[in-house]
């Protein structure tokens, strides 16, 4: 396998505040494994071009990107309780987004079979005309517009494990029916989303599906939903592409979420994604970095990651056993896609 593996140290230039949880030593961690990438069998790519400001007005309004733009070369600026600027800011954000348009392109091209974003500020709580937790632009959305736009594709399918849900990833998708929206997460949790009768607009009815999952989840849980609901939804959609939002931040260490997943249940998640690309993409698979804000759990958990996407041979698989209370939320979200037969 072919994987390329986005990352520069230009991310370390979009600081905030000290003691804020989306820290620059997330990236420090990532950049030092970047360093051992022939042992890892990746690729690693630096930045290479911003989004366009029409590669933007895709999924965000022009009042949203001016007011972002609006905080270059100004000194910290809080937009919410949560999300701040730097000076470099505006223009950091600019190469995530466009970063992950060069993923697709080289993947669509041919080039690598899968690719993985390192990037920040992070994006997928970023909504159309709204920055919100610790996101500017929403990088994965503005990935699967030109996805849509520039190579021409039917169907795109969004699958988002962070521990928080993609609220900003929803709502740009709502009523979109070429983009499936998949979202794993902590509920009840911030940003206070994703529920399972969140299920998509009148024109895309069953493209939303939303698996909240309780607190304490494991390995078990979360690898088991990916591959009975993301699975399952991805038989009856078929998608040409596959995006990952790949937030870390429901590993058992993660100061943020209440969730029990280890570093080789992030792997075995891999594994689902991947074979959901597989069987329906032509393996192309592009993820890009959301959460984790534990420094050492993040590091391991992307690592196993690439070393899956690299071809590494899969370890002992998580087991299945879910027990009732998983079983009940898979049951609570077969009924309310029910009416929509999305999965």
């Amino acid at each position: 396998m072919k994987t390329a593996f986005h990352i520069d140290e230009l991310y370390l230039g979009h600081r905030t505040p000290a003691g804020h949880p989306e820290r620059v030593e997330r990236m420090e961690a990532l950049l030092r494994l970047a360093s051992r990438a022939d042992e890892l069998g990746v690729s690693v790519l630096p930045a290479r071009r911003q989004a366009t400001l029409l590669e933007l007005a895709r999924v965000h309004t022009p009042a949203h990107i001016d007011m972002i733009a609006a905080t270059a070369r100004q000194r910290a600026t809080m937009l919410d309780p949560d999300t701040f600027t730097a000076p470099e800011s505006y223009e950091i954000a600019r190469y995530a987004a466009g970063s992950a348009l060069d993923l697709v392109d080289r993947v669509m091209a041919g080039e690598f079979d899968n690719a993985f974003a390192a990037v920040r500020p992070p994006g997928h709580h970023a909504e159309s005309a709204r920055a919100m937790g610790f996101c500017l632009f929403n990088n994965v959305a503005v990935a699967a517009a030109h996805a849509l736009a520039r190579h021409g594709l039917e169907r795109v399918m969004v699958v988002d494990w962070d521990v928080h849900h993609g609220n900003g990833t929803q709502e740009i998708f709502w009523n979109d029916p070429r983009v499936l929206f998949v979202s794993l997460h902590q509920f009840p949790l911030y940003p206070g989303t994703g529920t399972v009768d969140e299920v998509g607009g009148p024109q895309a009815g069953g493209r939303t599906i939303n698996v909240p999952m309780t607190a304490g989840f494991g390995d078990a849980e979360w690898t088991a939903a990916l591959r009975r609901i993301a699975g399952a939804a991805a038989r009856m959609f078929s998608p040409q592409l596959v995006l990952l939002s790949a937030g870390f931040d429901a590993h058992a260490r993660d100061p943020l979420g209440g969730m029990r997943v280890s570093t080789e249940g992030f792997a075995a998640m891999a594994d689902e994604v991947l074979a959901i690309a597989r069987e329906h993409a032509e393996g192309r698979l592009v993820a890009v970095l959301e959460g984790g804000y534990d420094v050492e759990a993040l590091g391991a958990s992307v690592e196993g990651m690439l070393r899956r996407m690299a071809g590494v041979p899969p370890g002992a698989a998580a087991t299945d056993g879910t027990g009732d209370a998983f079983e009940r939320v898979l049951a609570d979200v077969r009924s309310a896609q029910a009416p929509h037969g999305s999965m």
